[in-house]
């Protein structure tokens, strides 16, 4: 990204709630917004642009750009990465067209993977470290809803440092309406605090199929909920993550100033039998840990419980 570079042009690679969110407010900023999307949502961003329902303001982008050949973009400034986890190995592929000497590469996703998924096929160089916060979904072809959440993205270069590049596009996002941006020292840790909650309060809500007010209402399940926590914390620790010893604390206080209706978006897709991000949240938490050496009897719990589930929904099993 050039120094002098105001009016960014960038790909979004999943136009769903994140992508979809994020990229709307960039394009309402001013900046030149390209969609990769497929199928009727891609029908639909074309012929009727993109109509984002916000709890911060409703906004219709029209027209906007979308097309689902990344070689019809070409290089770009920022490349807005929001897919699914489980999606992200066949993007990454479709990326290279879209990244020139200068370009950003900023996951959004869940889990703590995306960044080495990523630079193994793009280089280390162009890719950085992230996370949102956000409750959004896409409500239909072209139509983005937001329901909760101050937005926000934190982000940073993996190895800390605070550069030119990272100070620009920290400027530049904050600029935009309807969001926040925090540049990060630790984007690992930062990325590992968000496991803690989006993990443990998905699985747990996903085996419950109860709302956040309920889990953090009965002594049962929220005792659960904290100790799903206190296995995350366990295992980035063992792996050299700086997370601070309050985490569980602070991350449970996060939960209890949500609204009572929240669910988590792996909670949701498992509930409505669509693929989710169980190998990516919960998954990951029992491979790493038995890696790290640190026993997660939870997270295998809970992953042993939702898997038929996840196959079924994959197709991968039937009854």
């Amino acid at each position: 990204m050039s120094a002098n570079t105001t009016r960014l042009r960038v790909a979004v690679v999943g136009a769903g709630g994140v992508g979809g969110y994020f990229g709307g407010r960039m394009a309402q900023a001013g900046h030149e917004v390209v969609f990769l999307a497929r199928g009727k949502h891609l029908k639909a961003l074309r012929e009727q642009g993109l109509r984002v329902e916000s709890i911060l303001g409703d906004v219709h982008l029209f027209p906007v750009q979308a097309t689902d050949d990344p070689r019809e973009v070409g290089p770009v400034d920022l490349v807005l990465v929001a897919t699914k986890a489980w999606q992200l190995p066949e993007a990454a592929e479709a990326i290279p067209p879209l990244v020139g000497p200068e370009t950003l590469v900023l996951p959004l996703l869940n889990g703590v993977e995306a960044p080495d998924i990523l630079a193994r096929v793009l280089g280390p160089e162009p890719v950085l470290g992230g996370l949102c916060h956000i409750s959004a979904y896409k409500a239909g072809p072209g139509h983005i809803r937001h329901v909760g959440i101050q937005p926000r993205i934190t982000f940073g270069e993996l190895d800390g440092r605070r550069t030119p590049r990272v100070e620009r596009l920290h400027r530049v996002l904050n600029a935009c309406p309807g969001m926040e941006a925090v540049l990060s020292e630790d984007i690992r840790a930062d990325m590992w605090a968000k496991l803690t909650f989006i993990a443990a309060f998905g699985g747990v809500g996903a085996v419950t199929r109860a709302p956040a007010g309920v889990i953090r209402r009965l002594p049962q399940t929220r005792r659960l909920l904290e100790r799903a926590m206190e296995e995350i914390v366990a295992v980035a620790q063992a792996l050299g993550v700086a997370l601070p010893e309050d985490t569980v604390r602070r991350t449970m206080a996060f939960v209890d100033r949500l609204e009572p209706h929240v669910m988590a978006s792996m909670q949701r897709d498992i509930l409505e039998g669509r693929p989710s991000e169980l190998e990516a949240q919960v998954g990951v938490v029992v491979r790493l840990g038995r890696e790290a050496g640190v026993a997660t009897p939870v997270h295998e719990f809970l992953y042993a419980a939702l898997l038929p589930q996840e196959q079924r929904a994959r197709g991968e099993l039937s009854w």
